[in-house]
């Protein structure tokens, strides 16, 4: 039963911060990570459907590999613009520049080393490197607050998503680094560690819930 409910924690952990957005309107500065919670419901749906169904399915409709690589491109850039819209003016050209590295890495990595519908692999090197990136945003808002005013509340609602997706990535980024290949060696072990990223997401969304619930109307 608990691990039902952990293998399905990649949609309804995403059911708590929807839950806020259906009756507290969002400020503007958010609309990315609003966007990230619809976006990423559907994927996951997919996702753990086709998984918890692939026998049933035909061979060709029975790999969700590919929609964990666009769940990976579509968080890094939904956050990124997040990011750079917040008023944070340390490193904020780095942060600009960020999004246009990533953009090359994609089509490198994807035309020359990887295929993104690899029907037996999902991609360790985007998921890892998707979330290093992640985790550098991340520590440099944190970085921004230590320098600011001593008087000002760090605890305001963005500070609760970013402390969510910071956690997040820290947990995960050796997961899917090392995941390809764990799962060709340690099959078992690998199966059971990413019952640490489905936890891990869970509180992700419990902090971006948070975020959305102490959000004021813009």
């Amino acid at each position: 039963m608990l691990q039902t409910i952990l293998d399905w924690s990649e949609v309804w952990a995403l059911l708590i911060p929807a839950a806020v957005l259906l009756y507290k309107k969002q400020p503007v500065i958010h609309k990315p990570v609003v966007f990230y919670v619809w976006l990423a419901l559907v994927i996951n749906i997919s996702i753990d459907t086709i998984w918890k169904f692939r026998k049933y399915l035909p061979a060709s409709l029975s790999s969700n590999n590919y929609l964990y690589n666009l769940h990976s491109v579509i968080t890094f850039f939904l956050f990124s613009s997040f990011f750079i819209g917040l008023k944070q003016p340390f490193i904020v050209k780095i942060k600009k520049i960020i999004p246009f590295v990533f953009i090359v890495f994609l089509l490198v990595n994807f035309v020359f080393y990887e295929n993104f519908f690899d029907y037996w692999r999902l991609s360790s090197r985007l998921l890892s490197v998707e979330a290093i990136l992640l985790l550098f945003y991340s520590l440099s808002y944190f970085l921004f607050k230590v320098h600011e005013n001593v008087n000002v509340n760090i605890f305001t609602t963005d500070f609760w998503i970013v402390t969510g997706l910071g956690l997040y990535v820290a947990v995960n980024f050796f997961i899917f680094l090392l995941y390809n290949e764990l799962t060709t060696h340690m099959i078992n072990f690998a199966i059971n560690l990413w019952n640490v990223h489905n936890i891990s997401y869970i509180v992700f969304n419990l902090f971006i819930a948070k975020g959305f619930y102490g959000s004021d109307k813009h």
